[in-house]
């Protein structure tokens, strides 16, 4: 596949205004803002947002890793880099070996920092990369916990494999109505303004809590991590929701009651 005109540019905090973050371009939206902040406190972790650009400067997709150690979902992964999200936008732009030069990219920085590998969560559901892609580059499965794979690609077989973690049993202790977020993902903030304006209409006391470390979202409710609703110690969803959507569980759960 003929990947050439092709760049990646990179994200940092004193250029983000300007390159943007891909998914979130809109750089004087509250999205934006909060995804900045949570940015530029992550980024001496060592996380980085990569975009992929052509000859063009058209933005094509974008890859964001963090070392494992740092993650923000789920797991224990000791001394690999772990890769948040990668994305090709277009279906035009897909099938062309784009993604591979994504995933290019992450394992020069995984060698370049004496890793032990790579390691990517997957899913065949909503937000998140389903484990075709990762499969073609050499990734095995290593671990699953309900809708969620976990793959890895290592330089010696002898290294442990990394675990996911058992999230189920941090749901236990949400008691009421909880969102339990991250701004990892820029679209929460819209998300999390519209569900309490929607739970205020419906009457409902819905507790509200922003993660502010990686050691938070590693202990979350949920495989994806980042964004939680609960209720009783329920997991409802475990992905940003429209206000529509949100009426409709509330109208669910306030019936079965």
């Amino acid at each position: 596949m003929n990947t050439a005109g092709f760049y990646l540019d990179e994200v940092t905090p004193t250029n983000a205004q300007e390159k943007t973050f891909f998914c979130i371009k809109d750089v004087k939206s509250d999205a934006f803002k909060a995804k900045l902040q949570w940015f530029e406190e992550r980024y001496r972790e060592g996380l980085r947002i990569h975009i992929l650009k052509d000859e063009t400067n058209r933005m094509i997709g974008f890859i964001e890793w963090v070392p494992a150690k740092f993650a923000w979902r789920p797991l224990d992964a000791p001394d690999y880099l772990f890769i948040h999200c990668l994305y090709v936008y277009s279906k035009k732009d897909r099938n062309q070996g784009l993604g591979t030069l994504l995933l290019a990219a992450a394992e020069r920085e995984a060698k370049a920092f004496n890793m032990k590998g790579l390691c990517v969560m997957t899913s065949k559901g909503s937000w998140i990369a389903n484990k075709d892609l990762f499969m073609k580059n050499g990734f095995t499965q290593v671990d699953q916990r309900g809708r969620f794979e976990l793959l890895v690609k290592k330089w010696e077989e002898s290294v442990p494999d990394p675990q996911l973690l058992d999230w189920t049993q941090q749901q236990k202790q949400y008691k009421g109505w909880h969102l339990v977020y991250a701004d990892q993902c820029p679209w929460h903030e819209k998300s999390v303004v519209a569900m309490q304006e929607v739970a205020q209409e419906f009457g409902v006391d819905l507790q509200v809590t922003k993660m502010e470390t990686a050691e938070a979202a590693q202990q979350a409710p949920s495989g994806f991590g980042v964004f939680n609703l609960l209720h009783d110690g329920k997991l409802l969803e475990d992905h940003y929701l429209s206000a529509t959507r949100f009426k409709s569980i509330l109208t669910k759960e306030l019936l079965i009651r």
